[in-house]
């Protein structure tokens, strides 16, 4: 089973942290690292150490207080940086530098002005470097997503050689299809001679809409760490989703894979992110969002309320949260209405139903929601009558 278990590698702490508005301090951030490794990552990025002196302090402080997880600093493939993050994270059980250099033709001709050969010579002069300092390295290939698969593939080999323990294939535009993504890994594992003696890891941005879709596919065609964010967020349009990513592998077992987050958290952690980088998350968003257990079609009610899973593939259990929602709306219908007025106590015959049915439709045509407010006041108006 060992080779069948998906890393879970957060990036909430450092490209989560990208976003305009969300900095957090070094309490905030340590206790969000505490929370990441109770809810059972593997891998928390806690930053990028040389950056400034905050980071290099919360990445210090997490690499002291978290004793389960790997901790990991990013790193540019300079020398300075590995250095300084390699300093940061002396305190660590477990220790991980992530360093890495663009591999696209675009990032090597606009970005660093080079040529292929020099960026594999820096890659393995970096990798080298950072393996020298700490016993687990990853090595991020910026761009693949956009990068000649068979400079990627010699890339890969020569890093791996290295000393490289962990090889990251971004998708850093998110400009992949699933395909395309799943097609990278298959390529690299079967045409790098040493793909074997490391892990292949997925790490998605979400411009397209695709970045969960994408590390699904990766993992499927091979990788096993999938790298991921809370509530998605990061650079531009966002991350891959962790809850996204470990619940679509849950509730999939015939892909044989498996991770170990403890999802019954990942609603609790969700919203705790989102209060401490004050990003609120879209009420649709899967998993997590507000409406994920709601419930307001009258089709939808009528199903759910015979079945949970006519309309619930996840349980609100499962994911930490409390119960599903039935919302009353002018699209609701009667057996939803009987449903929420005995959850408030009052147990009405079919024909009392019909008769408050009619009330309920005056009332919902002239608000987006029926309250509980609402429904008292119908149901004391028939006790009253009777």
């Amino acid at each position: 089973m060992a080779d069948n278990k998906v890393f879970i590698f957060d990036t909430t702490l450092r490209d989560g942290e990208q976003v305009p508005g969300c900095k957090l301090n070094t309490d905030e951030k340590v206790k969000l690292a505490l929370q990441l490794e109770a809810l059972g990552v593997d891998v928390i990025e806690a930053g990028f150490p040389i950056s400034s002196p905050g980071d290099f302090a919360s990445v210090n402080e997490i690499a002291t207080v978290v004793k389960n997880a790997t901790v990991c600093g990013l790193t540019r493939a300079v020398q300075k940086d590995i250095e300084v993050a390699a300093e940061a994270l002396k305190p660590a059980v477990r220790p991980r530098i992530h360093t890495g250099i663009g591999s696209s033709d675009n990032h090597i001709k606009y970005k660093f002005n080079t040529t292929r050969e020099k960026i594999i010579e820096r890659a393995v002069a970096a990798v080298k470097l950072a393996r020298n300092l700490v016993p687990d390295v990853e090595f991020f290939a910026e761009d693949a997503g956009r990068a000649d698969l068979q400079f990627l593939a010699q890339l890969v080999e020569a890093v791996i050689a290295a000393g490289a323990t962990v090889v990251n294939i971004p998708d850093t535009t998110g400009s992949c299809l699933p395909h395309q993504y799943a097609e990278k890994f298959s390529y690299l594992l079967n045409n790098v001679s040493n793909a074997d003696k490391a892990i292949f890891s997925c790490h998605c941005h979400n411009d397209l809409g695709l970045a969960t879709a994408n590390s699904i596919a990766g993992a499927i065609a091979g990788a096993r760490q999938i790298e991921c964010t809370i509530n998605g967020i990061g650079e531009r349009a966002g991350n891959t989703s962790l809850e996204e990513v470990v619940m679509a592998i849950k509730k999939h077992p015939e892909l044989d894979l498996y991770t170990g987050i403890d999802t019954t958290q990942l609603l609790p952690i969700s919203r705790n992110v989102a209060d401490t980088m004050r990003m609120v998350v879209q009420p649709n968003k899967a998993v997590v969002g507000d409406n994920a257990f709601s419930h307001s079609s009258g089709i939808h009610q009528d199903g759910f309320l015979k079945e949970s899973s006519t309309y619930e593939i996840i349980a609100p259990h499962e994911v930490g949260a409390d119960t599903s929602r039935i919302v009353l709306t002018a699209r609701s219908g009667r057996s939803a209405l009987a449903y929420r007025f005995k959850n408030l106590g009052y147990e009405f015959d079919r024909n009392q139903v019909d008769e408050l049915y009619q009330q309920f439709l005056n009332v919902a045509d002239a608000k987006k929601e029926v309250e509980d407010s609402d429904l008292r006041e119908m149901a004391d108006k028939v006790s009253t009558a009777q």
